[in-house]
């Protein structure tokens, strides 16, 4: 004769949930493991961290210039080319991509704190804190992002990429804030919740232990989204002239490179295309992997492997 799941103690039920979550997490990993794809987006995005991270090191604060080198072809010392000033383009996509990633990086954790804090504590109480919490949400999800960093461009120079990322996480944690309310309402009744409130754990503690790592796959997914949004939105800042150019990143690149007759002559192609396929590498790279989260954490769309 078996035991009911339904009938365990709440100790036992909690505890099997638990088993059930780690056996879930450990073939989820395999899966992932054996897609090169996903592997390969893995790769592609270390490797940009990397870059912005160790890149700017390698190169001297102010890049050479060389007039007599303008628009010069790729070779072994220039492997992308040169800039209408002749400077190297590689240092200059190195040097740049330090600014565009660590803004959204900063966007990204302003975003990934207040987002989730605020959904879980919406979804898990309801009424009346969850009510007040989702009217906070609803208006700053009502404030068009890009309008108003061109309004404050006029009167703030994002010259360091932690203000940029600043203000684009502060207007940016609303859609994963209403995301995660909704997985939380969805989780809050289920058995393993259930159990650990039998069991007297506090709310807070059921938050964070209980139902965050149930709905971190999900929170993962919506942030990768959100993170090719700041990135898009601050280089279409620097691209449209609207922001001062304190700084290099690749939206300076891509200004200059139009301003600059790169995109009607072929010598300045190089100058022009790269820092549009840095984007699309990352772009392409963070939605393979969100999709990725996606299927792990929707049974229906797991393939079986």
């Amino acid at each position: 004769m078996t035991t009911s799941v339904a009938a365990l103690p709440p100790e036992q039920l909690h505890q099997a949930m638990q088993r059930g979550t780690r056996r879930g997490s450990t073939r989820r990993w395999r899966l992932f493991v054996s897609t090169p794809g996903r592997i390969a987006a893995s790769v592609i995005i270390v490797a940009f961290t990397l870059m912005a991270i160790v890149g700017p090191y390698l190169y001297p604060k102010n890049l050479p210039i060389n007039s007599r080198d303008i628009y010069a072809a790729p070779s072994l010392a220039h492997p992308l080319g040169t800039d209408f000033e002749g400077t190297d383009i590689l240092a200059l996509l190195v040097t740049g991509s330090r600014y565009v990633l660590f803004a959204a990086a900063v966007a990204a954790v302003i975003t990934l704190g207040i987002g989730t804090v605020a959904g879980l504590a919406a979804g898990y109480y309801p009424r009346p804190a969850g009510s007040a919490i989702m009217r906070v949400t609803d208006f700053v999800l009502a404030i068009p992002g890009l309008p108003v960093l061109i309004v404050l461009a006029t009167i703030w120079r994002f010259g360091s990429p932690l203000a940029m990322g600043f203000v684009m996480g502060i207007f940016g944690w609303g859609g994963i804030a209403r995301a995660v309310r909704a997985q939380t309402m969805s989780l809050r009744e289920r058995g393993f919740i259930e159990a650990a409130r039998g069991l007297g754990l506090p709310g807070r503690r059921i938050l964070f232990t209980e139902l965050l790592p149930n709905i971190a796959p999900y929170i993962g997914m919506n942030l990768m989204l959100a993170i090719t949004a700041f990135i898009y939105a601050e280089v279409g800042l620097f691209f449209l002239g609207v922001v001062s150019y304190s700084t290099s990143n690749w939206g300076v690149m891509l200004n200059n490179a139009v301003a600059n007759g790169a995109a009607t002559s072929t010598k300045g192609l190089s100058y022009l295309l790269s820092p549009l396929i840095c984007i699309l590498l990352i772009t392409i790279s963070l939605v393979t992997l969100a999709n990725a989260v996606d299927e792990f954490f929707n049974p229906r769309l797991r393939r079986i492997s």
